[in-house]
């Protein structure tokens, strides 16, 4: 019973759209229909700055990091896996949103291996910040992380399912990011700005 109440749980924290709801609650817009039209933190930083952004990527990070805290704590790794993934399908097709499109995963999938591969993830958490740093495209910075992430694992010796889910992770932030690698290859995709535009 504890093993499929966590994975429940991880998916309705991940079903949570905290980028529409705060948007919705503080500003009275819909955050899908201003920039990428994604519900993820990135776009709501691009939109509506870092007092919106900050918030909203902590909250996304929470509901990856709580379900696979708990699985592990109570159950095992597998169910802390199992919740994480499933948190990660809630942020991708949320039940709050009527499984309309949700957002790209990686702040939750971030959070589930703070869960389950702490070292993995502070590791990965710095190859982000290196590549966005010095690149500015969010996007890139998520892709080289997904494809770093199997192999911190693997480095830093975590279980073999751990891994198997990191492979699983990282192929699904690739895959969502499809649109992001054919706009890096033509040059067109649009560059992080820290302080938004003005907006009318």
């Amino acid at each position: 019973m504890e093993f499929a109440a966590i994975v429940a749980v991880g998916y309705l924290l991940g079903s949570c759209p905290w980028g529409y709801w705060l948007v919705r609650a503080l500003k009275g817009d819909d955050i899908r229909r201003s920039g990428s039209g994604n519900i993820g933190a990135t776009n709501v930083w691009r939109t509506y700055g870092r007092s919106l952004g900050i918030p909203v990527i902590v909250l996304d990070v929470l509901k990856g990091f709580v379900p696979a805290v708990l699985g592990v704590a109570f159950v095992s790794y597998l169910c802390a896996i199992l919740a994480g993934a499933a948190a990660m399908a809630g942020h991708w097709r949320p039940l709050f949103l009527r499984f309309e499109k949700g957002g790209k995963m990686v702040a939750t999938a971030g959070g589930v291996f703070c869960g389950v591969a702490p070292l993995a993830a502070a590791a990965g958490a710095v190859v982000w910040l290196l590549v966005f740093v010095t690149s500015r495209y969010a996007s890139l910075a998520s892709i080289v992380t997904a494809v770093s992430i199997p192999v911190l694992v693997f480095l830093f010796g975590y279980p073999a399912s751990v891994i198997v889910f990191a492979v699983g992770a990282a192929a699904a932030v690739i895959f969502l990011h499809r649109a992001n690698l054919s706009r890096l290859r033509a040059g067109t995709e649009n560059r992080f700005h820290f302080r938004r535009p003005a907006r009318a």
